[in-house]
């Protein structure tokens, strides 16, 4: 039974501070749901294959947010779960939005089979905009990931990463932060390790951890004060919040962030126009979006920027 003082705890909205949306730049899409092959013991929304709180998002289901995206000024498309490509219509999907603009897909990289990687290169030289891979590893060995990721799932990513580069990607090799230490000794492994594939100028973003879902478990919980204040806010640049100007479209409806997916209260609507207005930020995990800026985005200065190493 998980401690009742480590549960999310919100403030009242009314004495929250608001980040004032009032233009949506980037869409995200839970593609994959809750739904994943893996079942990663920090994930802050504790996907698994058994997890079907939120389901498979359908074809139809993301034309139709990308065309209210259309007429809402939306210029960039990101693509999570779960697991992204365990959903069956993912390359669908992924050919329709880059109609739209450029695209990120969030993936463990375990499921690249053949056929996929055949689809995707063929979309990404036939469309005007990027298409951005990036992959979740959390460490440069297999002692270093697979207590965190699953037993094997070092082998599987790292064959699906060189598959990735084989075909031409370039991904961004994306890093919980679970260890303690220097972070420089951790990125020059990262670099041999994919140097050793082909992979010689890697770009790595480091990411903190969240402390909601399976991380609970793991280590711990937010302190009951981990909270934002509106002093806080008072000189706050919020453009560094990806609520400012993005939102998250589920099989479910539309909510404030990716983070807050397991937060009923961070449910906005189901039409994205009624989505664009400000919103409290009462939530704990709100505080390392806070401290680390826009940290689900590809932007530089998103916790640790994303550059080539």
């Amino acid at each position: 039974m998980v401690d009742q003082r480590l549960i999310p705890i919100n403030v009242p909205a009314d004495d929250a501070p608001c980040v004032d949306t009032k233009c949506l730049d980037v869409l995200w899409f839970q593609v994959g749901g809750t739904i994943c092959n893996l079942r990663c013991h920090h994930c802050f929304i504790s996907c698994s294959p058994e997890n079907d709180k939120f389901g498979f998002m359908s074809l139809e289901t993301c034309l139709r947010y990308l065309e209210q995206s259309r007429a809402l000024g939306v210029r960039e498309y990101y693509f999570t779960g779960g697991e992204p490509f365990a959903n069956p219509e993912i390359c669908d999907i992924l050919e329709a939005a880059l109609r739209y603009g450029p695209v990120t897909v969030l993936t463990n990289a375990t499921l690249m089979r053949e056929r996929t990687l055949s689809r995707l290169a063929e979309l990404d030289r036939a469309t005007p905009y990027s298409m951005e891979i990036r992959v979740s590893l959390d460490g440069y060995s297999a002692e270093m990931n697979d207590p965190i990721r699953g037993e094997g799932t070092f082998d599987l990513a790292m064959k699906g990463t060189r598959q990735l580069v084989e075909c031409g990607f370039l991904p961004i090799m994306t890093i919980t932060r679970t260890w303690c230490g220097d972070d420089d000794a951790v990125l020059a492994g990262f670099r041999k390790l994919l140097a050793d594939i082909g992979y010689a100028r890697p770009r790595l973003k480091i990411l903190p951890l969240i402390k909601l879902g399976a991380e609970v478990e793991r280590t711990s919980g937010y302190c009951a004060e981990s909270h934002l204040t509106k002093c806080m806010m008072a000189e706050y640049d919020q453009s560094n919040l990806v609520c400012h100007n993005a939102r998250l479209v589920t099989s479910k409806g539309i909510w404030v962030c990716p983070i807050l997916l397991d937060a009923d209260e961070a449910r906005m609507g189901d039409s994205l126009a009624e989505t664009v207005r400000p919103y409290p930020l009462r939530h704990q995990a709100c505080l390392t979006c806070y401290q680390f800026g826009a940290i689900c985005s590809n932007a530089a200065g998103a916790a640790s920027a994303t550059t080539d190493a």
